[in-house]
């Protein structure tokens, strides 16, 4: 992950819930991976060709 990568832009999918929302283009900075820590533990999130989301540990 780029250490300048701009802050992962919130976006409000609905205004009634209280779960917090990202752009995963904006948390992968325009690639198709980020790298997410989670206690300690390191997760990577991938875009597949298909537009799908897999995360694994």
């Amino acid at each position: 992950m780029n250490s300048t990568a701009s802050t992962p832009k919130m976006i409000d999918i609905n205004a009634l819930t209280e779960t917090p929302g990202y752009d995963v283009r904006t948390l992968t900075n325009g690639g198709d991976q980020a790298l997410l820590v989670l206690d300690g533990q390191v997760y990577s999130l991938r875009i597949t060709r298909a537009g799908k989301l897999i995360l694994t540990k």
